[in-house]
C-alpha cells in the first residue's frame, strides 16, 4: 500500500518494494504536483489515481526512476519497448548505430535525470571537430542532427513515461554547418557525355550488361535514387505514356535488403522519361524475358527490373560498385594529357541530373518534383552552388540587354 505525504505545495508518494540482497527495504518515491487550474476535489482525485498507478508500476517492475537509471539502461529499454514497435526498421538500425558510436560513449554512464544541455552541447561540438572513423575533420551537421533527433526521441519518451520531468534536448540547438560547393560532386555536361560514351564502349566489350546502361540512363535522365532504382518492377513503367512510377525504396536492414514504401510522401511520384531512354528500357525488357526463359526453373526472381544472375532483385550495392568500375576502367585507358572522369559515386549521378536541369533553366518546382524532395527549399539548399551561378548569369544577361553606351 502506498503512503502519501504532503510536502509544501506537492505530495510525496512512497511505496515499499520488498528487500534487496542485503535485506534492506527497497523504497520507491514519486512526486505529485497539483494542477492550479483544477479544484481541490479534482486534484485529490488525480492524486489518488497517480498514487495507484505509481504503486502498480512499482509492484510490476515497470517503474523507472530517472535519478537511478543510467542513460544506457534506459535506451536499451526504449529500443525494445518503443522504437522497435513504432519506428521504421531502417530508423531503428540507424539510431542503434548513432547510439553505439556517439551517444553511448558520451552519455551512457550518466543518470538519465542528470543529463543537461551542457552534456549535449559538449557532444555536438566534439563531433564537429573530431571523427571516430579515422578520417580528418568533423562530422556533418546532418549527422549531428540525426544524433540529436535520436536522443530527443528517447528523452521525450522518458518524459511521457514519467521517468524524467523534462526533455533537455528542447533547450539545445545542434550546431549548423553551411554546405559548401565541395560537398556536392557531379559530372558536368562534357563529363556526362564522356561517361555515357564509356558505358557504350564497355557494354560493347562485354564489361558491363545492358541493364547497367539502363540503370545509368535512368538516374542521369530522371534523378532516381539508388534504392528507388533497384526497387523498380516492370509494372512501374508506362510505355504508352513514357513514364516511370516511383512507389518503393529498397534499403539495407541488418545486412539484408528491405523494400518498403518511402517514408516521405513526396518520394512517391511519376517521372516523365525521354522517348529514347524508354526505347532502351523496352529493349532491355525483351532481353530480360529471353534470359528468363533460358534459365527455366533456375529463375528465382519476381518481377524486378534490375536483377542478379538468378533473377532475384539486384543488391543495393551493385550500382555503386558498377559506376566505380566503369570510371576506373575509362580513366586507365585515357591517352596521356586528357582529363580523367572525377571518381564520383552512384548517388552523385543524381546530383549530375539536377545540375544539368539547372543549366537548362528548368524551374525549381519541376526539378524538385522529379527528384522527390519534400520541399523546394531542400532542392535550393542542396544545389545552391549551381543556382547562384545561374542567378549571376541572369544578372549579367540583363545587364548586357539593358546597358547603354555613353
Amino acid at each position: 500500500m502506498s503512503s502519501i505525504r504532503k510536502r509544501g505545495g506537492s505530495y510525496q508518494i512512497t511505496v515499499s518494494n520488498g528487500r534487496d540482497s542485503q535485506g534492506k527495504q527497497i523504497i520507491e518515491t514519486a512526486t505529485f504536483t497539483p494542477d492550479p487550474k483544477r479544484t481541490e476535489k479534482q486534484n485529490q482525485k488525480a492524486l489518488q489515481e497517480f498514487a495507484l498507478d505509481f504503486e502498480r508500476k512499482v509492484k510490476a517492475g515497470k517503474y523507472l526512476d530517472g535519478e537511478k537509471i543510467l542513460f544506457s539502461e534506459f535506451v536499451e529499454k526504449w529500443f525494445t519497448e518503443y522504437a522497435e514497435p513504432h519506428l521504421q526498421p531502417t530508423t531503428v538500425e540507424n539510431y542503434r548505430d548513432l547510439y553505439r558510436v556517439h551517444a553511448k560513449p558520451a552519455l551512457g554512464h550518466l543518470k538519465l535525470a542528470r543529463i543537461q544541455p551542457v552534456h549535449l552541447n559538449s557532444l555536438y561540438n566534439t563531433m564537429l571537430k573530431e571523427r571516430k572513423d579515422g578520417k580528418t575533420g568533423g562530422y556533418s551537421s546532418n549527422t549531428i542532427k540525426r544524433v540529436h533527433a535520436f536522443i530527443s526521441s528517447a528523452m521525450e519518451t522518458a518524459v511521457k513515461w514519467n521517468v524524467i520531468t523534462e526533455n533537455p534536448c528542447e533547450r539545445v540547438s545542434p550546431p549548423k554547418q553551411e554546405r559548401t560547393t565541395s560537398d556536392i560532386h557531379y559530372f558536368n555536361q562534357e563529363e556526362t557525355i564522356s561517361f555515357l560514351d564509356a558505358v557504350d564502349a564497355q557494354l560493347a566489350a562485354g564489361d558491363i550488361k545492358l541493364q547497367h546502361k539502363v540503370m545509368f540512363y535512368l538516374v542521369i535522365y530522371c534523378g532516381i535514387r539508388r534504392g528507388e532504382l533497384v526497387a523498380l518492377e516492370w509494372m512501374d513503367f508506362d510505355f504508352d505514356h513514357n513514364t516511370v512510377s516511383i512507389t518503393k525504396n529498397t534499403v539495407i536492414v541488418n545486412g539484408k535488403p528491405l523494400t518498403k514504401i518511402p517514408k516521405n510522401n513526396n518520394s512517391v511520384r511519376v517521372i516523365a522519361v525521354p522517348v529514347d531512354v524508354m526505347k532502351l528500357v523496352k529493349k532491355y525488357k525483351a532481353e530480360q524475358q529471353r534470359y528468363r526463359l533460358s534459365l527455366g526453373s533456375y529463375w528465382q526472381g519476381d518481377n524486378y527490373v534490375f536483377i542478379q544472375h538468378n533473377g532475384k532483385q539486384m543488391y543495393p550495392s551493385t550500382p555503386y560498385n558498377t559506376i566505380k568500375r566503369v570510371i576506373r576502367k575509362y580513366n586507365k585507358t585515357l591517352p596521356a594529357g586528357e582529363s580523367p572522369l572525377p571518381d564520383i559515386t552512384f548517388h552523385d549521378t543524381r546530383h549530375t541530373s539536377a545540375t544539368l536541369l539547372i543549366a537548362e533553366n528548368v524551374d525549381l518546382r519541376t526539378m524538385s518534383n522529379r527528384l522527390g524532395h519534400a520541399q523546394t527549399s531542400t532542392t535550393m539548399n542542396i544545389y545552391a552552388h549551381s543556382l547562384k551561378k545561374k542567378d549571376q548569369e541572369a544578372a549579367d544577361a540583363l545587364s548586357g540587354l539593358l546597358s547603354r553606351k555613353a
